[in-house]
């Protein structure tokens, strides 16, 4: 497939040339309509197959069910989550019963969750709503919500005073962000504040980290001025609520979704007990608030 799509590109490039020297123009746009049809055509006929290789970070696990080939697909963006669920899903009745294999993929980016929810490619997801819904997943693909974390809030958090969101205070500043673009408390809304200021890499020091305890840590070690993240009720044994300053007051929360392409009662209420344990198991608070769907008696 690959090959084919490097060939036509070589002859639209033949065909730009041709174009130039051709004495009529709709000899061109006949066959470079052509071309266009023969790409949607190998695309919509295999749209799996060829997917680009992922930047994510795998985790599998064999179930022993002897000679079914059926893999169970997991997409999430935090490695502890990826761990947890490797843990349970490996060892779960259900999936032994259905599925002969469990891979887990690590999601590292928006180019990651844009393959992998966009083309249907996953079992179980750890997306947020508006992810699902520009994708139209839930209604192409069958995925359906089992459970959800809350909302949050944004802020901008410091050690010694309450920032301000201003353009003239925050110059020179040394800014903590999470190098996660989809992180809305962590990436896009402080940049977007920012960028409504006039500010930018030019004038303010962005220094990115992999999490946000990364980044609550760099603020007390004094590496950084101040952090954009969400506010935890742990928060405040270490930091004064004084000192943190909203940038958006709701944010949307993290929400499992499930395809369900059939009705699969037994894989739904598996993967909501399994879920609800990976929340009541996990150390931050954030993630052991969780809301099951209805369906599961």
């Amino acid at each position: 497939m690959k090959s084919l799509y490097k060939s036509l590109i070589h002859l639209v490039v033949f065909l730009t040339n041709f174009r130039i020297v051709a004495s009529g123009k709709w000899i061109f746009f006949i066959l470079a309509a052509f071309i266009c049809g023969l790409v949607n055509y190998f695309h919509n006929t295999n749209p799996y197959t060829d997917i680009a290789p992922q930047t994510g970070q795998y985790l599998t696990c064999k179930t022993g069910l002897s000679g079914n080939n059926d893999v169970f697909s997991v997409y999430v963006t935090d490695g502890r989550i990826a761990e947890m669920a490797k843990e349970r899903l490996c060892d779960n009745k259900i999936i032994k019963r259905q599925y002969g294999e469990v891979k887990i993929t690590i999601g590292q980016s928006d180019y990651d969750t844009f393959r992998y929810i966009n083309h249907g490619v996953v079992d179980l997801a750890l997306v947020k709503s508006n992810v699902v819904e520009a994708f139209g997943a839930n209604h192409i693909y069958g995925l359906t919500k089992i459970a959800s974390h809350p909302d949050y809030s944004a802020f901008f958090i410091a050690l010694r005073e309450r920032p301000q969101l201003t353009k003239e205070y925050l110059l020179g500043m040394r800014v903590g962000l999470l190098d996660y673009p989809s992180s809305r408390s962590g990436h896009i809304v402080p940049k977007t504040v920012m960028q409504n200021l006039g500010l930018s890499d030019n004038n303010v020091d962005i220094v990115y980290y992999s999490s946000h305890q990364e980044m609550r840590r760099a603020l007390l070690a004094g590496e950084i001025d101040i952090i954009s993240s969400y506010w935890a009720e742990e928060d405040k044994e270490r930091f004064s609520r004084n000192y943190a300053t909203p940038l958006q007051e709701s944010v949307s929360g993290m929400q499992w979704y499930l395809k369900m392409q059939t009705q699969n009662t037994d894989l739904f209420c598996a993967m909501q007990s399994v879920v609800h344990n990976i929340a009541m198991s996990h150390p931050r608070p954030y993630y052991k608030t969780i809301t099951l769907e209805e369906g599961c008696n």
